[in-house]
């Protein structure tokens, strides 16, 4: 699973990142984000093959075939996440996979690990690169571009993060970047599925300011480090 990101970065360097510039009016929208949830809908920079611009796109695909706004719905809450075993075969995502690839970009994302049935918040990034793609798919529904972030079987440190359902997002090397954006064959596409190398990865854990409620979330303090007792003696 990946429900929550972060893009800490400003406009501009996320443009000179991907050397794309953003659409004026999505820029003049766009803010950093040290912590959003796909549960309430953010609009997120993405980046397609369709143009040469960044736009904001909406988490949670909503296929074009969706018949009503109560379809698209249902749809829509359960499509924040697009599993690349059954991506090719799923009815929201079988058309996107194959012709509407996209790059989500963010600096970092958070997953939980259980301890004794109680979970723990971890922030997830990577050391050579403070932005990165994350593969996803899109579509257009009645004018709203909306996306899906694939996942794949978590790679060892997600593994003993995620250590419930061990998962993680398809994370993408730069070097592929303009490949998975391409006209690409299934196979070709099936070759990015694998987990991004845990070598170039780190986590940390951190506050459970992250998802307390009544607080501010959206706050530089909630990417920050923090440690916890529990964690220290079940590592021990």
């Amino acid at each position: 699973m990946c429900l929550y990101i972060s893009i800490t970065s400003i406009g501009t360097e996320i443009e000179s990142r991907f050397n794309k510039k953003f659409v004026p009016e999505d820029l003049s929208l766009f803010n950093g984000i040290y912590f959003t949830s796909a549960f309430n809908k953010p609009k997120v920079p993405v980046i397609t093959s369709v143009d040469d611009n960044i736009r904001l796109f909406e988490w949670g695909l909503i296929p074009f075939w969706a018949k009503d706004i109560k379809v698209a719905n249902d749809i829509q809450s359960k499509t924040y996440n697009a599993k690349s075993e059954t991506i090719f075969e799923k009815p929201s995502y079988k058309a996107s996979i194959i012709n509407r690839r996209c790059l989500i970009i963010a600096d970092g994302f958070f997953e939980w690990k259980e301890v004794k049935g109680k979970k723990y918040p971890f922030y997830i990034k990577l050391k050579d690169q403070k932005i990165f793609p994350i593969a996803g798919i899109w579509d257009i529904w009645q004018g709203k571009h909306t996306f899906s972030i694939i996942t794949t079987k978590a790679n060892p440190l997600m593994a003993e993060i995620h250590n419930v359902k061990k998962r993680m997002p398809v994370i993408l090397k730069k070097e592929d970047e303009a490949k998975w954006l391409s006209d690409i064959s299934p196979d070709e596409i099936e070759s990015f599925f694998s987990g991004y190398d845990d070598k170039s990865m780190e986590a940390y854990s951190v506050s459970k300011l992250l998802t307390a409620r009544g607080t501010k979330n959206n706050d530089p303090k909630v990417i920050e480090p923090f440690e916890y007792e529990e964690l220290k003696k079940h590592a021990r």
